[in-house]
């Protein structure tokens, strides 16, 4: 059963989460030991991120830098094979934009289709760190919106090479992703929602946010949608903060707000367990409020660590 199958169907509101792919030279177990602690809930399915290249530069014996590509945290497909293998689930692979040609697209969605994956979120995906716009691939798409309609096509038997008798159709089921603070790069929220809604039409079948601290950015996002004909299931991201740094780091890189109220509670803390603690009912708190609104998903941000995760689906679930 696809992800757009388990929103369909369900009468309550399921739990869902996202791991990023170890770090390169770490095991599939580092995955594992941030499953299992969660799998006692019944995740509905999983998500894994995918990363692109980074440039890095190494200093050389005589003095000069040499530019490297790197990838830090490979893996994505072949994580998201293995965890539907080991525990049966749903898996959600990740796609953007950066770091694929077109071809490279179509090449990945053939590997993902062999493997009998049908879920995929269509991402943008963010620019380099030493660039300040996003810059695609020579011949890779520039908006998510185009990678998409790209697995629209494969949906429908059509492919890169129009000489191609080969033309078996994919069967992908897709979310995008929404932001209801608006996207860092949108000039206004009109305009944020009006590219969403164009996705919408292109054929994706979900949205999952943003993460966000206060629910009220949330329905307000969730009401302007349904006014703008929006209406497929959406659903709301959410992400605990767990170390004092985090009031500097997480509006810097989502760009998004952290409420005065809870800005001042991570203030007091005197230490990252105390901040971990306030994150851990911060966030109960959103989840709760959420689910008694009957959304008909929570998708959990674990960057890799699932203990506070845990502790919060024990207190919402």
């Amino acid at each position: 059963m696809n992800v757009a199958e388990l929103l369909r169907q369900t009468k309550e509101t399921l739990f869902s989460f996202e791991l990023l792919p170890s770090l390169k030279g770490d095991t599939i177990q580092a995955i594992y030991d941030t499953i299992d602690p969660l799998m006692e809930f019944k995740p509905s399915y999983i998500n894994v991120t995918y990363h692109k290249e980074e440039v890095v530069y190494k200093q050389r014996t005589d003095g000069l830098l040499e530019k490297r590509s790197v990838r830090k945290r490979p893996g994505t497909v072949g994580i998201t094979a293995a965890i539907m293998h080991k525990y049966g689930i749903e898996v959600v692979p990740h796609l953007i934009c950066g770091g694929f040609s077109r071809e490279e697209t179509e090449n990945a969605l053939i590997d993902l289709h062999f493997l009998g994956i049908q879920n995929l979120l269509v991402l943008r995906g963010d620019p380099d760190k030493n660039q300040r716009l996003f810059i695609p691939e020579t011949d890779g798409h520039e908006h998510a919106i185009g990678l998409l309609k790209q697995v629209i096509d494969m949906n429908n038997g059509i492919y890169l090479d129009v000489e191609n008798n080969n033309n078996a159709r994919t069967h992908f089921v897709v979310g995008v992703a929404g932001y209801p603070e608006k996207h860092p790069e949108a000039p206004n929220i009109e305009n944020d929602l009006h590219y969403l809604k164009a996705k919408v039409d292109a054929g994706a079948t979900y949205i999952v946010t943003q993460l966000f601290y206060d629910n009220r950015y949330f329905f307000d996002f969730v009401k302007r949608c349904r006014e703008i004909g929006i209406q497929v299931p959406i659903i709301p991201g959410l992400k605990p903060v767990s170390i004092k740094n985090h009031l500097n780091i997480i509006p810097k890189t989502f760009g998004v707000d952290i409420p005065e109220d809870l800005s001042r509670e991570i203030q007091k803390c005197k230490n990252n367990d105390e901040v971990r603690q306030l994150g851990i009912e911060w966030t109960s708190a959103q989840a709760r409020e959420l689910k008694a609104a009957h959304v008909p998903s929570i998708h959990f941000y674990t960057m890799g660590k699932s203990d506070n995760i845990k502790e919060i689906v024990k207190r919402v679930y």
